[in-house]
């Protein structure tokens, strides 16, 4: 197979946005959009990918270096157009020899088998092969000019275009694969000759038709290629996303009884046999086991729930949350960091931080795993079989022996041993008849003050 290389163009400003975040950092799925097309592209066998970024330093270098370390990175200095930022590649590619896929750096509903095409296209012999689409709304796109043998001759942006030319529906989307000495050789020839002087990536394939070089079109619905220039066009992305992820999920075997209020992340793993109750959020990390029920309005991110666990309504689950099989973490219960045990229950009003609940443990509702001192977290351990009476605190560093007890408003602040019952309270102290005297004497405050408020208004 021919080696293939990728450029990815990330260096627009995406001033449309209206944010400081820059454009390609938006997430869709919960994971940016210059990630998930380095993801895609990546899959589909690139031994090379170059980011071309704008100058100086940026959170978008800085991800580029994360990802794919420094020599990804091209720099467009300044900018002009997109030819122009596809051959500030070119040193960053010196030394491969192969195929190279020009893509854009927010698109993140793109896929490998939507660009598979290109490479496909290229091994029947087209010298350039392009991506297109049909726009349900072609306004804004250049439309691809086709002669009777399906080769592009000329592709004309809607503002150059006639009549006929505008009624053509197949637009170009932006992407394109070709040998990698042609395309820069081609890009060489490009001129700035235009009203933004600027160098067009499009104008290749004109010099390619003269050229007499083969330039053929590969089809793919509108949706795998759109862009994410504003934040309409961002919520469009993210409510295809989610409608694909929750027809996947419903097919593998999931239950959701709302899944139109249900929402994926790109990396959320959930089995067959899953229920999935109403409004519930499954944020970057999230891994269910089958069997598991999560109940609504019910948040989970970074967490593992084993087979048979019970989660919500109104759960929160932090990064490190593992949730053992058939243990319940029920309304308003908190779990960060927490290794909860098998048929362990926290099921109201509790904040899990920092540690391990053993097998069989309960939790009484409003527990609070006291882990953070102000400067360092600190972790609480709670045996198997351990009973937690209801407004506990446990102040971490601290461990509950397996079959201990705590007694219900106790601060447990040292080592509970096994088997043993724990109790810290003060001594309750009864006043007899305090509060009848109490409500006595603030009703006679508050007459007082009433009968000199009316003679106030009377005088």
């Amino acid at each position: 197979m021919t080696a293939r290389a990728a450029v990815i163009l990330a260096a627009g400003q995406g001033t449309r946005m209206k944010s400081a975040l820059p454009k390609v950092l938006h997430k869709v799925g919960g994971r940016g959009l210059l990630e998930r097309v380095i993801d895609t592209v990546e899959a589909t066998g690139c031994e090379k990918i170059v980011v071309v970024v704008g100058p100086g330093p940026s959170a978008v270098r800085d991800l580029v270096v994360r990802r794919l370390g420094e020599g990804a990175v091209a720099v467009q200095d300044p900018p002009r157009g997109t030819g122009h930022a596809v051959l500030a590649a070119r040193e960053a590619l010196a030394g491969f020899a192969g195929d190279v896929l020009v893509t854009n750096g927010d698109c993140p509903l793109l896929t490998p088998p939507d660009l598979e095409p290109l490479f496909e296209l290229r091994g029947q012999g087209a010298d350039l092969a392009l991506l297109g689409f049909e726009p349900a709304d072609a306004l804004l796109y250049g439309r691809m000019m086709m002669n009777t043998s399906g080769e592009v001759g000329r592709i004309v942006e809607p503002k150059d275009a006639s009549p006929a030319e505008l009624a053509v529906r197949t637009c170009y989307a932006g992407m394109l694969c070709a040998a990698k000495d042609r395309l820069f050789g081609w890009l060489d020839r490009t001129t700035s000759d235009n009203a933004k002087g600027e160098y067009y990536l499009t104008q290749i394939v004109e010099l390619a038709a003269a050229d007499k070089a083969a330039t053929r079109a590969a089809v793919v619905p509108e949706g795998a290629v759109m862009g994410c220039d504003t934040p309409m066009q961002l919520a469009q992305a993210e409510r295809i996303f989610q409608d694909r992820r929750r027809a996947q999920a419903l097919a593998d075997g999931v239950a959701m009884l709302a899944p139109e209020t249900v929402h994926f992340s790109y990396d959320t793993e959930i089995a067959a046999g899953v229920t999935v109750e109403q409004f519930v959020v499954f944020a970057p990390g999230v891994t269910v086991e089958s069997g598991a029920v999560i109940r609504a309005f019910s948040h989970l991110e970074g967490a593992y729930v084993h087979a048979g666990a019970l989660i919500g309504p109104y759960a929160r689950l932090r990064p490190g949350a593992d949730i053992g099989e058939d243990a319940h973490i029920g309304n308003f219960v908190e779990v960060k960091k927490v290794a909860v045990g098998k048929g362990a229950k926290a099921n109201h009003l509790t904040y899990l931080g920092d540690g391990t609940v053993g097998a069989g443990a309960n939790i009484g509702a409003g527990t609070i795993f006291c882990n953070y001192d102000g400067f360092d977290k600190h972790e609480t351990h709670v045996g198997e079989g351990a009973f937690i009476g209801s407004n506990t605190a446990l102040v971490a560093p601290v461990t509950v022996g397996a079959g201990a007890y705590t007694g219900s408003g106790s601060v447990i602040t040292k080592d509970v041993a096994a088997d043993a019952l724990a109790v810290e309270r003060s001594q309750q102290v009864d006043r007899e008849g305090w509060a009848a005297k109490f409500r006595a004497r603030k009703l006679a405050a508050r007459a007082a003050k009433q009968a000199q408020s009316a003679k106030r208004v009377g005088s």
